[in-house]
């Protein structure tokens, strides 16, 4: 195994960092401003800095490198090229991700139809999100069932002649709030009597077919992320849209998903390492700045403490998702399953241990609107929730652990 980044990783890291800490991060005070007032609008600086990644040739670097070699899309990445450009967009990750078109959960989306899309489907919606024009749903989560086993879903996909008819309820549909959302892809059960992970599908919805109503967002911590299109509960209650918009085969559903939150799991914890990185910084930077007891914070004992501990779970919890990122790529999702599980457990916990030490350290201004701080930390806390608990992943560890002896 050797992660060392390549020439062509180095230069992309260069660039992607200037452009962060140059043109990203100095926004986010008028993006703040923007999006107290552009409802659930994109604030108008995240297309401007859309604009000039592109320009930049920072667009689509998401996208493994199968992609490119099927159909030319993206930058023909491996995922271990990826890993730290990712975790550079998690530096300013309400801005970032959105402005090099690789923010969720759009790029899971993309990759799922780049892999198992028609060239109608590609066509209708794949190259428009390639180009950042629309955003769109993964709608898969519902508040009636143990989501978290996905074999529990429940809402129904019927075949009616040349059609099929979608009953069912779903909520964390994210981005549907956005007005630039056009698409959903909707997992749910085709045939009742199939084996348990055959029994669903996938199937594209555009939003505005009849029968689609979004009742309302769901916050996080009080957060509507709003300027990423909120999470939504929606209702799909008797939607016809025609069979040719089934993804994949029908009985799909479950490989699917599975094909689809690998890469996106192993994206959100790439995020997350960035997050951290800037939660140490701004620690460092503000207990150097700040006396307390007749000496600076950062002579503090505990305070020092905090810090190295930061810097050695980071560390870690890196060389964990590289390892895991160069499985991906010489064994494939299957072949990396532990791994990725494992770092979706450890990275959340990293990250959310040094924001909450960069919190402390900030005292009341922690957990106020004037750091990223507290936004960072319901983020981290989230990730142990969504695309799986922190429970089933270790679950799964366990379990290959215990079949191993």
């Amino acid at each position: 195994m050797d992660f060392a980044p390549d020439s062509r990783t180095t230069q992309l890291a260069a660039e992607l960092r200037a452009f962060v800490d140059t043109r990203v991060i100095p926004s986010e005070p008028l993006f703040a401003d923007q999006a107290q007032t552009s409802g659930w609008d994109t604030p108008a600086v995240i297309e401007e800095l859309k604009a000039e990644a592109r320009s930049r040739g920072l667009w689509n670097l998401f996208l493994p490198r199968e992609h490119h070699e099927r159909h030319g899309y993206g930058a023909g990445l491996t995922n271990l090229q990826y890993a730290p450009l990712a975790e550079i967009t998690g530096r300013s990750p309400l801005i970032a991700p959105e402005a090099v078109n690789s923010s969720a959960p759009d790029t899971g989306n993309m990759e799922l139809l780049s892999l198992f899309g028609t060239d109608q489907q590609r066509e209708e919606w794949l190259e428009p999100l390639l180009a950042g024009e629309i955003r769109s749903v993964f709608s898969m989560t519902e508040p009636a069932v143990a989501s978290s086993d996905a074999t529990n879903i429940a809402t129904a996909i019927r075949r009616d002649g040349d059609d099929y008819v979608i009953q069912g309820r779903k909520w964390w549909s994210s981005g549907a709030m956005s007005p630039r959302c056009r698409v959903a892809i909707v997992m749910g059960v085709t045939d009742p009597e199939a084996d348990p992970h055959r029994r669903q599908s996938m199937i594209l919805v555009p939003l505005d077919t009849a029968g689609v109503r979004i009742e309302r967002a769901t916050s996080v911590f009080g957060y509507t992320d709003s300027t990423h299109g909120g999470h939504a509960v929606i209702h799909y209650d008797d939607v016809r849209v025609p069979a040719e918009n089934l993804l994949g085969e029908p009985g799909s559903g479950f490989a699917l998903s599975q094909a689809r939150l690998g890469p996106g799991r192993i994206h959100h914890c790439m995020r997350l390492l960035g997050m951290a990185e800037r939660a140490v910084e701004l620690t460092v930077d503000r207990v150097k700045a700040r006396v307390a007891f007749g000496k600076p914070v950062a002579e503090q004992g505990v305070v020092q403490h905090w810090i190295a501990q930061s810097r050695i779970q980071i560390e870690q919890a890196r060389l964990l998702v590289l390892k895991t990122a160069w499985l991906i790529d010489t064994v494939g999702n299957q072949g990396a399953r532990t791994e990725i599980a494992a770092i979706k457990v450890a990275v959340p916990e990293v990250t959310k241990y040094v924001v909450d030490r960069a919190i402390q350290a900030h005292g009341g201004m922690g957990v106020s609107q004037d750091t990223p701080l507290a936004a960072l930390y319901a983020q981290a806390r989230l990730l142990q929730i969504a695309d799986g608990p922190d429970e089933v992943h270790e679950m799964v560890i366990a379990r290959r652990e215990l079949r191993a002896r």
